[in-house]
């Protein structure tokens, strides 16, 4: 699994919803992200090799905080994360970080946030504090609010030892590039060339095309003549056509749709 790169760790949005059909990918990616954000190298991150690297990777970093089911009595994970674990979150994130200049903290199974927990997680991420980064990781992050995904970024992961699709790859970036370039008609020659009859392929290209779309939010890719505005609004309808891939929407819709609402 390719491991993910930022360019400092101010880079990394205060907001990432990690989505993979395996927990464990989406967690190991969180991890990841956590290390990129205490690295103390301050470019290329994570470094792997500094303090910070060192502890985020020993699981010892006082500045990277789980968020877990609780527990019963017995010992066995209740069934929702809780909106008094979310509040606690809350209090804790107005402390300052102990060694890095923010806190991670890496919320598992984020999609079973109760509607209590998610209103009250909304709330934070409406007005974060300046020094935490929240790393949301979901199999099913069609579960959370829209309110709640409008507001992170959105990270999909393949489960897994999944290979990347190279033609679903080749696919978004044809189509990025096609948007960066500021020339609707040829935005729409691209999208009538290209456009896919199979959902499981629809839906491949519109991941890969979020992905590229967090590349250019994070700073890793170059967005062209969009702007940061019309780079979020790019970003929101991608998950819009991806949640309606899951809702089974013909393929033909989702083409459509990118014609009709790519930002001007």
């Amino acid at each position: 699994m390719e491991e993910p790169r930022f360019e400092s760790p101010a880079a990394i949005g205060h907001a990432v919803i990690i989505s993979s059909s395996s927990r464990e990918a989406a967690l190991h990616t969180a991890r990841s992200l956590a290390m990129a954000a205490v690295c103390l190298r301050g470019h290329d991150v994570p470094c792997g090799v500094c303090r910070g690297c060192r502890k985020a990777a020993s699981g010892s970093h006082p500045d990277i905080i789980p968020v877990v089911r609780p527990t019963d009595k017995n010992g066995n994970p209740r069934r929702e994360l809780t909106v008094d674990q979310v509040r606690e979150l809350a209090a804790d994130a107005q402390v300052l970080p102990n060694e890095a200049e923010r806190k991670v903290y890496i919320i598992e199974e984020a999609e079973l946030m109760n509607l209590n927990a998610q209103n009250a997680a909304l709330k934070l991420l409406e007005e974060p504090p300046a020094t935490v980064v929240f790393l949301l990781c979901a199999v099913n992050p069609g579960l959370l609010l829209e309110t709640v995904r409008s507001r992170c970024l959105m990270m999909t992961v393949a489960g897994g030892n999944e290979a990347a699709d190279e033609e679903s790859l080749k696919l978004a970036d044809g189509f990025l590039t096609a948007l960066r370039s500021g020339d609707r008609i040829r935005l729409y020659r691209w999208l009538s060339k290209n456009e896919l009859s199979k959902t499981d392929q629809t839906a491949a290209f519109i991941d890969a095309a979020l992905d590229r779309t967090v590349d250019m939010l994070c700073g890793r890719a170059s967005p062209g003549k969009l702007t940061p505005e019309q780079q979020m609004q790019l970003h929101r309808l991608l998950l819009q056509c991806s949640d309606y891939l899951k809702a089974n929407v013909n393929p033909k819709h989702i083409f459509s749709l990118l014609a009709s609402g790519i930002p001007e």
